[in-house]
């Protein structure tokens, strides 16, 4: 009999749903673009069984549950299965969990010991004929595209044997390169760290090395022209936290923030890292680009740890103001004699996380931009969230005229990350559409909406009203027919 603890991890807006299964033909509300060709991949952590330790999980150490929407003549269709990772097999034959708390080997049973931990549940990409289920912790799991049964980890081919491999990969609109960097790859608490280019044949075609002035979670990072930016945020760990067995990360609000700017081509000696003494937190990019000398980083950032299940490390009390994120554009100037950032300017008003771009715009100078918003004024009726507040409300932002548009979701919900789809592979920046979960934490049902790209605040133009509520998801992207053909 399986007995999940009665904690919030586990009920209201995070209740779990660990169910594998499809719906042909999802019910529809509105009409579907006809142009909408091609799949959303989005992926949830959803533990199999309960926690070993019987309580304090992290919501991170949750197995990968992918879901795919797949988008064809005006219908929508849904497919979900755990990305089977080797801890989801070993699990699944004990009929119990034998892995421990997020991050910390030192918990896991006897008989696991050594194996791969990794969950899969951060981000799928398709690249090439694959799709990739991944978590940072971990190597890069590949799944069937269309069947979403699980082939295993992969090494491509032994060209990159490391034991991680990060889970915010960016693809290169000129090349067609998954770009992607990889930190502590040789062991745990470790500063050390690689980038490496991927093409669509699956050889590695660029790899360099370098470490990062403190070890962090070194969640997200940015291409930007010639250059990849890598914010280091004052997140950071030790080994009394797996000794004592401490949520892994804790924010240290003695450390200031580092970016780290380097050539692609480069061995990574090359790395240099700019400082902000502010100590400003950022899990996420939005984007980055280069403007002569200067690089710069526009990613939704906090003045404090911004996550709450990550305790500060002084043990001050999490400030929900404080840790709103709001979106800036971090400048330095490769020109400079000193390694300090230049400017912190912000570029939105309304407060929020999970930002997207027109992909086709990946290192380059952008106009259009989304994220999903915290509107504090408005009303809500639901359970408590596990964040700062609730993330009620899309938002576009014009990152030329500092306009921004948005739509509010109503008072019984949120919404999850949105994804940008292109009216076609050649059609202007922005022209196109956004799909997002909008979950409806009152009656327990999630729909899978559709939006004018830029034109969000008339709200959704489509609906696809699920029979449940998925659990809050992390990452997902869009792969058009053409790439789940290939």
């Amino acid at each position: 009999m399986v007995h999940f603890p009665q904690e919030g991890l586990y009920q209201d807006v995070l209740r779990l749903v660990r169910m594998e299964g499809d719906i042909a033909d999802i019910e529809i509300e509105g009409e579907i673009p006809a142009g909408m060709e091609g799949a959303f991949y989005r992926v949830h952590p959803d533990p199999q069984f309960a926690p070993r330790a019987g309580g304090g999980d992290q919501f991170f150490n949750g197995d990968g549950m992918v879901t795919m929407f797949r988008f064809h003549d005006g219908r929508v269709s849904m497919k979900q299965r755990y990305a089977k990772t080797d801890k989801w097999k070993l699990e699944n034959a004990a009929g119990k969990a034998l892995f421990g708390s997020y991050r910390n080997p030192r918990t896991d049973d006897p008989s696991v010991i050594g194996q791969h931990r990794g969950t899969a549940n951060t981000n799928v990409l398709i690249h090439g004929k694959e799709l990739l289920a991944m978590k940072e912790d971990s190597p890069c799991l590949v799944m069937d595209k269309a069947s979403l049964e699980t082939d295993g980890y992969t090494d491509w081919d032994g060209q990159l044997k490391l034991r991680t491999f990060g889970a915010h990969p960016k693809i290169d609109p000129e090349t067609g390169n998954l770009c992607n960097i990889s930190y502590a790859a040789s062991g745990d608490l470790q500063r050390d760290a690689h980038y490496y280019e991927i093409d669509e044949e699956g050889n590695v075609v660029t790899r360099a090395e370098f470490e990062v002035p403190y070890y962090t979670m070194l969640h997200d990072f940015a291409i930007a022209g010639d250059y990849i930016v890598i914010p280091v945020s004052p997140y950071s760990s030790d080994p009394s936290v797996l000794e004592q067995d401490r949520p892994h990360f804790y924010y240290d609000r003695s450390l200031p923030t580092w970016l780290g700017v380097m050539r692609r081509d480069s061995d990574g000696s090359d790395m240099r890292w700019f400082k902000h003494e502010a100590g400003l937190c950022s899990c996420h990019v939005m984007n980055a680009f280069a403007e002569g000398t200067r690089v710069h980083l526009d990613t939704p950032a906090s003045k404090i740890g911004s996550l709450p299940f990550f305790p500060d490390k002084d043990g001050a009390p999490f400030d929900p103001e404080l840790a709103m994120t709001e979106l800036v554009r971090i400048t330095v100037d490769l020109a400079s004699n000193e390694d300090v950032v230049e400017s912190v300017t912000p570029l939105g008003k309304a407060p929020g996380e999970f930002p997207r771009i027109d992909d086709r715009m990946a290192g380059k100078d952008y106009t259009h931009g989304w994220m999903i918003t915290y509107d504090l004024a408005k009303p809500y009726n639901g359970p408590p969230g596990p964040f700062a507040g609730v993330i009620n409300t899309l938002t576009h932002f014009n990152t030329r005229t500092g306009e921004e548009e948005s739509w509010w979701c109503g008072p019984d919900g949120s919404l999850q990350e949105p994804c940008f789809v292109p009216r076609s592979a050649d059609s202007a920046e922005g022209d196109g559409w956004l799909v997002a979960l909008v979950d409806d934490h009152v009656r327990n049902y999630s729909d899978l909406c559709v939006f004018d790209a830029c034109d969000v605040a008339k709200g959704p133009i489509a609906r696809a009203k699920l029979p449940l509520r998925l659990r809050q998801g992390l990452h997902g992207n869009w792969a058009d027919a053409s790439k789940l053909a290939a």
